[in-house]
């Protein structure tokens, strides 16, 4: 099983984000392993958010193609001209989206993970008619029932993905989560995933870098790993 990031020696998580890369699918093709799961079957998002250019590109000449960012703005400032290079990769938004930046992130992103109330699924809606893009899309899922968090009760999740295909004309490909801070994720993630069967779902993306091991043991298919494969994010001043 592999250690939370917070748990490693700092210097196990190197400098290199290919190499970081490379020790993190090893150790959940490991966990994919003792679970019965297909070796490959997690994708890695690797998440950039506060990280520039300089630092995304090691990742990418390395063959990794799949990022994630929280901002739609900051997103919009570095990624066009990585994608003029690199025009296969797959940016997804995993940060809470405002409305009025619905469009905007329509154009700039393959996959929204972030969908967590009615008003942004209209958003989105409106957006994609508008564009004619049509971007992947998940709900978001409080499974911890945190008043401070985005993201739709479980309870209500099912309800919810059926008012998107019904209201909104929007196809929602799966769901994703952030459990507490403090709580042990697998509950989380078990959770999670039965809500996914129920709404006949196939996309969890669930796991980041402290629990990403067990996130694929207990059906993630994206795990979303920034510091384990770019380090600390910077201090901005």
């Amino acid at each position: 099983m592999t250690l939370p990031v917070q748990d490693r020696d700092p210097s196990d998580i190197g400098p290199d984000p290919a190499e970081n890369l490379a020790r993190i699918k090893a150790e959940l093709d490991a966990a994919l392993e003792e679970a019965g799961r297909p070796a490959g079957s997690v994708t890695v998002t690797a998440v950039s958010k506060q990280h520039d250019a300089a630092r995304i590109l090691p990742a990418l000449e390395a063959g990794h193609r799949v990022f994630g960012e929280n901002r739609v703005q900051e997103a919009a400032a570095k990624w066009p001209d990585l994608r003029e290079r690199f025009s296969d990769l797959e940016l997804r938004l995993i940060g809470p989206l405002q409305s009025n930046k619905a469009g905007d992130a329509v154009a700039l992103f393959d996959v929204i993970e972030t969908v967590d109330r009615p008003k942004i699924a209209a958003a989105l809606a409106a957006a994609i008619r508008k564009q004619g893009k049509t971007p992947g899309l998940l709900v978001q899922v409080n499974t911890g029932e945190e008043p401070q968090k985005a993201g739709i009760a479980p309870a209500d999740a099912e309800a919810f993905v059926a008012a998107c295909a019904r209201e909104h004309g929007l196809s929602i490909d799966g769901l994703m989560c952030i459990p507490p801070l403090d709580d042990d994720p697998a509950p989380h993630f078990a959770l999670l995933a039965k809500l996914a069967k129920t709404c006949g779902l196939s996309v969890l993306s669930m796991g980041m870098s402290a629990d990403y091991a067990i996130a694929a043991q207990l059906g993630a298919t994206h795990v979303r790993i920034g510091a384990g494969v770019f380090g600390p994010r910077p201090v901005r001043r």
